[in-house]
C-alpha cells in the first residue's frame, strides 16, 4: 500500500509530506483548493507524463516521492529483480522535473527509465477517475479478471501448459525443416568435409598428446646426435687420421724406448714410468668411455620416421582446424555435427513427418484445453454480468446494462491465456448497443461503474492501492451513500483513496484529509490538513451547508458520522 507521499514545488504545493494508512482515506476541499494537484503529483511518481508547467513558479525543479509497502509475493518483486532492483520491504518511487520539462525517474534511489517507473507504478496503484481509467477500462486485463472471478485455475494452467507444449513442437518442426533445407544447400560441402574429417579421424585431446610426443622425439634425436658426435671424436674419421686411442698408444711406445742409464749397480727405474702408467690409465678410460657411448647409442637410437609421422599428423590436424575455423580439440564434435546434418538428408523426411504429427497432436491438445477454458469463461461471464448488474441500481445506474463478451480470437492471436478475447461492455441507456466502457459511459457513470465492478472483481486484482477521483460526481443522497458503502467494502480488502465532494462519502472515511489554500510569504499555496473528530464534523457540515454552517448541518454531519461509525 501507499505509506507516504512527499511533494516539493509542484504548482501551488511548496512542501508537503503525507502519511497514509490502511482502509479508506477521503480527501475533501473546496473547488480549486488543489485536490487535482495531489493526484497529478501522485501520477508523476507513477510515471505519468511530465510537463514544465507543473514546476512551481520561482522553483528550479519539482519532485515527488511515493513510498509503498507491497504485500509479500506481490507481482512487482520479479519486475524489480529483472532490472537489478531488489528490495526488502519498502519501494520508493521518485520523479524529478526540471524547469525545462525534462524529468528523471528513480526506484529505490536507482535511476531508471520512465517506462519502467510507469510499469512498476501500474502494479502498485490503480486510478479510477472521470478522465482516466488505468485499470478496469483496459481490455487487456479483462480475461484475467474474469478468470479470477469464476474460472478454475486448473483450467488456465492446463491451457498454459498445452500452449507451451504446442510451441515447443512447432519450434522443433521448424528447426528440423530448416536443418534439412540447410543440408540440401550445403550437400556437396558436407560430403567433402565429412569424408575429409572421417579420413583424418580426429580424436579428443589428440593435439596435446601429439605435441608431447613430438617434443619427446625431438629431445631423443638431439641426444642421439650428441652421442654420435662424441663417438666420432673418439674414433678416426679416415685411415689417415689417428684417433685419441692410437695417439695414446704411440705416446706410450715412445716412452718405453727410454734406456736405463749407468752401470748395472747404478741402474734405476725408467723415469717415464709414471707418465706411462698415466697413459695406460687414460687408454683404459678412453676404451671404457667408447664402450659406454656405443651402448648409449644403441639404446637411444632414434627413428627419424617416428618424428616425421608425429609432425605430419599434428600439422594435418591443425590445418583442418584452420580450414573449418575451429580449435583442434573441436574437430571430433565438428565431424559429428556435419555427419548429423548429412544424415538428415536421408533420415530428415521421416523425422519431419513424425514432428508434424507431434505438432498436430499438440495443437489438438491445446484446442481441447482452450475450448474447456472458453466454456468456463462463458459460464463465468453470465455470473459476472448478474453480479455487476445487482450493484448498479443503488449507484443510479439502474438503466445501464453490463455485458461480458467472450469471443474467439484469430489463430495468430492465440496464446498461453487461451484463444478468447474478453471484453467488458456497457450500455447506459435502454436500446443502446453495448460498447467499450470508456467510450460509452460518461465520466461520472464510468467512475460509478468502475466502483461496482471493483466490488465484484476485487479478488482478481493484485494492485494494493486504489484511487477514485470524484466517483460521486453529479450524485447525492441515497446514491452517494451507496457509493460510500461500496467504497468501504472495497477498502476492507485494499487501501482506497477517494477525492470526494459528497458528505455521505466523506463520512465513511477511516482517515480524512482536507485540501485548502493558504498564504505563505505573500504567495498562495496548497496545504493538506489531517482532520480529527471535531474538525471532521465541521468539514462535513460545510459540505452539507456551504459557506454558512448551521446547527442543523452539524446535526446532519453527526448523523452521517454516526451511520458511518
Amino acid at each position: 500500500m501507499l505509506t507516504a507521499l512527499s511533494i516539493r514545488d509542484v504548482v501551488l504545493i511548496e512542501r508537503l509530506d503525507l502519511a497514509f494508512g490502511r482502509g479508506l482515506t477521503v480527501l475533501t476541499g473546496e473547488t480549486g483548493a488543489g485536490k487535482s494537484i495531489l493526484l497529478d503529483s501522485l501520477g508523476l511518481a507513477l510515471g505519468a507524463r511530465a510537463e514544465s508547467g507543473l514546476v512551481r513558479e520561482g522553483a528550479e525543479q519539482a519532485s515527488v516521492t511515493a513510498c509503498f509497502m507491497p504485500p509479500s509475493n506481490h507481482p512487482v518483486a520479479p519486475v524489480l529483480r529483472e532490472h537489478g532492483l531488489d528490495h526488502e520491504d519498502e519501494i520508493v518511487l521518485r520523479r524529478v522535473i526540471g524547469r525545462d520539462g525534462r524529468s528523471r525517474a528513480f526506484i529505490n534511489d536507482q535511476p531508471v527509465g520512465v517506462a519502467l517507473l510507469r510499469r512498476v507504478g501500474a502494479l502498485l496503484v490503480e486510478v479510477q477517475g472521470q478522465h482516466e481509467q488505468m485499470g478496469l477500462a483496459d481490455p487487456a486485463g479483462h480475461a484475467g479478471l474474469l478468470d479470477a472471478f469464476g474460472v478454475s485455475p486448473r483450467l488456465r494452467a492446463s491451457v498454459t501448459e498445452s500452449w507451451r507444449d504446442w510451441r515447443k513442437a512447432v519450434e522443433a518442426l521448424s528447426m528440423a525443416r530448416e536443418a534439412i533445407a540447410q543440408a540440401e544447400r550445403d550437400e556437396d560441402y558436407l560430403r567433402h568435409a565429412v569424408d575429409e574429417l572421417a579420413a583424418l579421424k580426429p580424436m579428443a585431446d589428440e593435439e596435446e598428446m601429439l605435441a608431447r610426443e613430438r617434443h619427446r622425439l625431438q629431445q631423443q634425436e638431439r641426444r642421439v646426435e650428441a652421442i654420435h658426435a662424441a663417438l666420432s671424436e673418439l674414433t678416426p674419421r679416415d685411415r689417415r687420421s689417428t684417433g685419441p686411442a692410437a695417439a695414446l698408444r704411440a705416446a706410450s711406445r715412445a716412452l718405453q724406448r727410454l734406456a736405463p742409464s749407468g752401470t748395472a749397480e747404478e741402474t734405476t727405474a725408467n723415469p717415464a714410468e709414471p707418465a706411462m702408467a698415466a697413459l695406460e690409465r687414460a687408454e683404459e678410460a678412453l676404451a671404457e668411455a667408447e664402450t659406454l657411448l656405443t651402448r648409449l647409442a644403441a639404446e637411444a637410437d632414434a627413428d627419424p620416421r617416428m618424428l616425421e609421422l608425429a609432425e605430419e599428423r599434428l600439422f594435418a590436424l591443425r590445418a583442418a582446424a584452420r580450414k573449418h575455423s575451429v580449435a583442434v580439440a573441436d574437430l571430433p564434435a565438428l565431424l559429428d555435427t556435419l555427419a548429423s546434418r548429412l544424415a538428415a538428408l536421408e533420415t530428415g523426411a521421416a523425422e519431419v513427418i513424425a514432428l508434424e504429427q507431434a505438432a498436430r497432436s499438440a495443437r489438438d491438445a491445446y484446442l481441447a484445453a482452450a475450448a474447456d477454458l472458453s466454456a468456463a469463461r462463458s459460464a463465468a461471464a453470465v455470473k459476472l454480468q448478474k453480479a455487476v448488474m445487482r450493484e448498479l441500481p443503488p449507484l443510479r445506474l439502474d438503466k445501464a446494462r453490463f455485458a461480458v463478451a467472450v469471443e474467439r480470437r484469430p489463430e495468430d492471436d492465440w496464446g498461453a491465456a487461451g484463444m478468447d478475447q474478453v471484453r467488458f461492455l456497457i450500455a447506459t441507456n435502454p436500446g443502446q448497443a453495448a460498447g467499450p466502457l470508456a467510450r460509452v459511459a460518461s465520466g461520472g457513470e464510468l467512475s460509478r461503474l468502475m466502483l461496482a465492478m471493483k466490488v465484484v472483481l476485487l479478488a482478481g486484482s493484485a494492485v494494493p492501492t486504489l484511487v477514485f477521483d470524484e466517483v460521486d460526481s453529479g450524485i447525492g443522497g441515497a446514491t452517494a451513500a451507496a457509493v460510500g458503502e461500496r467504497l468501504v467494502r472495497v477498502a476492507d480488502q485494499v487501501q482506497v483513496l477517494v477525492v470526494t465532494h459528497s458528505p455521505q462519502v466523506a463520512a465513511r472515511g477511516a482517515a480524512h484529509l482536507r485540501v485548502v489554500k493558504a498564504m505563505s510569504r505573500d504567495r498562495t499555496v496548497t496545504q493538506v490538513e489531517r482532520l480529527e473528530d471535531t474538525e471532521r464534523r465541521e468539514e462535513i457540515a460545510r459540505m452539507l451547508a456551504g459557506e454558512t454552517i448551521t446547527e442543523s448541518a452539524r446535526a446532519a454531519a453527526d448523523d452521517l458520522l454516526g451511520v458511518a461509525g
